[in-house]
């Protein structure tokens, strides 16, 4: 199969969440590196890589950047120098997939790179090395391989040691960035070298990157101190810097992706090796070591960022029709049929300039340059041909077919059953097929079972049109499918009704359920219950009113005109039993009128059992009862026949609560005891929002009370000096026991 031409199916975002807008989100790399100018004068470069399609702010120093970079230079530990950074020279990097040529990059996906450049002028020491630091939060905070991402910035950092000062030497600079997008699964292979002026040895590892600037409030290195300045550092934090924690044990330093094989990286060669098999972003450190006769001159650290992705390939043939032998490799079969049509999926349809089919019919090469083809073969048998996608181009495809056309297949049965007696349905299979022989049965008997034998017999549980289908398959593979429907409905073997027997009193209600099996609704029912009515429903319910012993009879028929009936003498007895009823006076019951007679007016009956539900009971026959309780009173009445037949009655009867109040017309307070307080009298016990008031004849309020046991002594308010003779208006508010208002109005005489 030809290089298949991938695309990244999964939207790869390398835009970074940040928190606040002016937060290096977008930050994905970056290393520093040098050179000797001699006299102790030094260029340094600082690479720093963004998402250029991310929301985060721009570089530092750049145009319409929120801040202002620095770079810090240490001795010892001491800040000798802060490098306020210039405006970065900007330019794009190529997206490329260096694990598949064949990519499509989607547009979105866009790296810029900034190249800051500054001069700083060391003295040569022998035992002091300067360190050049360069500090920014934030990483991606959807990273994999770290705790925290979001929070953990970075440092960029590179040491002048004296053996260096002592040489003039300048740092290995890598000759490209890793690629941005690697395909998971697939087997990656960059060259990560670099190139160093000075010609020395070069050995190569991966390394942990630092931890640099934090978030808002907090200072770099790992986030430690107070610094307000903590997203970017000024001056920059002191050596040493924290390695970024990995996610151990899955992730280290120098296992920074999961990969089978593992990625690694050749000491020698710098050339990054193995297959990424779990999607996602992972930080990656990278350092190159420079020795010159064996003694460490320099190391350049770059921190970077994998990402891993899906790849699905973009041009790609692809048959609806087809049994996958291998890579490539399709069969297709077609079953008494020698015109094939082939559909033709291949895609990326847009990326697809040429294409076009071949097969070999044996006398000739039949060449289609159709997007679908439609094949007349000649005869039965198998042939081979292809389908060509971009063919000589490097990212085209091949499919490579075999034909079988095959000798036709037709499924068939018969069926063979007494439609009058239970028993097994006989099937016959009666398919018919070109090849040597038929090697697969399948049976459906429309029950929910099945059975794979060529010939097989059945037994159905309910009667009924059952659907039959039997699916068969030759050895060519070829397959049909038959179906038909057969009606089993035969008579029962024995006819079985519930209950066997019954005892009851008038009026005697049965249910009688018909347990007959097979049976449904498409026989024939007919019930004769001996008492001169009949029902033609499957289980009925059947009322006898009058007493007597009755024999019932059952027929059924199925519908082939097959009958089975049974008879049940004498099966129903029923007594004759008393009927209940009872009136009660006085029809209106009240609290104040709360004892009612109850009559007995039951025929034939021998005992009574009455139930004051709650409350009390009585045998009596013609009870009397006092209700010591307002509201709806349930009343049963049960009689009794002499031969144990009973009857019920049942009545409810409203106990209706009564509230009076009755005022007088004059009173004399002249403090003789005897009608010394205007007060009402009446039953008051459950009355509701009761309110008196007195007015004078000038409309002032004398008295007022919300106690209906409270009464009016003659003075105003019932304290003070006593009021003069006269005509008083009274007016009185209250809610009876059931809510409905009353309202008495009158006049009332104070007499001295």
């Amino acid at each position: 199969m030809e290089t298949s031409y991938f695309r990244i199916i999964f939207l790869f975002v390398l835009s970074l969440i940040g928190y606040q807008s002016s937060w290096a989100a977008h930050i994905i790399g970056g290393e520093i590196t040098y050179v000797c100018n001699g006299g102790g004068d030094y260029t340094f470069t600082m690479y720093i890589y963004r998402d250029c399609q991310g929301q985060g702010a721009n570089f530092d120093s750049a145009p319409g950047s929120f801040t202002t970079g620095t770079v810090t230079i240490f001795s010892q530990g001491e800040v000798i120098d802060v490098v306020n950074l210039d405006a970065p020279l900007i330019d794009e990097i190529e997206p490329t997939l260096d694990n598949n040529p064949c990519v499509e990059i989607p547009q979105n996906v866009c790296v810029q790179r900034g190249r800051y450049f500054f001069n700083a002028n060391l003295p040569s020491t022998l035992d002091t090395t300067y360190t050049v630091s360069y500090q920014r939060c934030c990483r991606n905070n959807t990273i994999n391989n770290i705790f925290d991402p979001g929070g953990t910035g970075a440092t960029y950092t590179i040491d002048l040691v004296p053996a260096a000062q002592a040489v003039c030497n300048s740092s290995p600079i890598f000759n490209a960035f890793p690629p941005i997008v690697i395909c998971g699964n697939e087997a990656l292979n960059f060259d990560h070298s670099a190139f160093d002026l000075d010609g020395d040895q070069l050995v190569y590892e991966f390394c942990a990157p630092f931890i640099g600037g934090g978030l808002a409030g907090t200072g770099g290195n790992g986030g430690q101190g107070s610094d307000p300045n903590g997203v970017a550092p000024d001056p920059e934090t002191p050596p040493p810097y924290a390695n970024v924690n990995f996610i151990l044990p899955t992730f280290t330093p120098i296992q920074p992706v999961v990969g089978d094989p593992t990625i690694s990286i050749d000491p020698n060669t710098g050339i990054i090796t193995g297959v990424p098999t779990i999607n996602g972003q992972y930080v990656v450190g990278v350092c190159v070591s420079e020795f010159r006769n064996g003694e460490l001159l320099s190391t350049v650290k770059r921190d970077f960022q994998f990402n891993v992705t899906t790849c699905d390939p973009l041009v790609q043939v692809d048959l609806v029709e087809d049994a996958t032998a291998g890579v490539g490799q399709f069969i297709v079969n077609s079953c008494g049929e020698t015109e094939v049509f082939f559909k033709n999926q291949s895609f990326d349809r847009d990326n697809i300039t040429d294409f076009y089919w071949e097969f070999d019919l044996g006398d000739e090469n039949l060449q289609i340059t159709t997007w679908d083809a439609t094949v007349d073969f000649p005869d039965f048998g198998t042939y081979t041909g292809g389908l060509f996608i971009n063919p000589g181009l490097e990212c085209g495809d091949t499919a490579f077919i075999e034909v079988n056309v095959f000798p036709p297949i037709s499924a068939n049965f018969g069926f063979d059953y007494d439609t009058c007696v239970v028993g097994p349905v006989s099937f016959s299979d009666a398919s018919m097929t070109g090849a040597p022989i038929i090697s697969n049965w399948l049976w459906d008997f429309g029950d929910g079972a099945t059975s794979e034998t060529e010939n097989p017999k059945h037994s159905y549980d309910q009667p009924g049109v059952k659907n039959i289908t039997l699916r068969v398959r030759d050895v060519n593979g070829c397959e049909d499918e038959y179906s038909q429907s057969i009606n089993w409905s035969p008579a029962p073997t024995d006819v079985i009704v519930q209950p066997s027997s019954f005892l009851g009193c008038t009026p005697g209600e049965v249910q009688f359920n018909n347990l007959t099996s097979p049976i449904d609704d498409s026989y024939e029912i007919l019930w004769n219950f001996g008492d001169g009515s009949a029902d033609t429903v499957l289980s009925p319910l059947h009322l006898y009113d009058e007493p007597g012993t009755y024999s019932v009879s059952l027929k059924i028929v199925t519908p082939f005109d097959c009958v089975v009936g049974k008879e049940f003498p004498n099966w129903i007895t029923i007594k004759e039993g008393p009927k209940a009823a009872f009136t009660y006076s006085p029809q209106e019951i009240t609290t104040i009128n709360a004892t009612v007679e109850f009559t007995d007016q039951s025929e034939l009956a021998d005992r009574w059992q009455w139930e004051f539900i709650g409350q009390s009971a009585s045998r009596d026959q013609n009870p009397t009862y006092t209700f010591r309780d307002t509201g709806i009173q349930e009343i049963i009445l049960i009689v009794t026949h002499e031969n144990g037949c009973q009857d019920t009655a049942f009545a409810s009867l409203d106990v209706v609560p009564i509230a009076s109040y009755f005022l007088p017309n004059a009173f004399t307070p002249n403090n003789d005891t005897k009608n010394d307080v205007f007060i009402g009298v009446g039953t008051l016990s459950d009355v509701k929002n009761f309110e008196m008031i007195i007015w004078d004849k000038w409309g002032e309020i004398v008295f007022q009370t919300e106690d209906p046991f409270e009464g009016w002594n003659g003075k105003k308010n019932n304290s003070g000096k006593s009021l003069p003779n006269g005509v008083y208006l009274s007016l009185v508010n209250y809610e009876d026991p059931r809510g409905e208002a009353i309202e008495e109005k009158g006049y009332v005489t104070l007499i001295r």
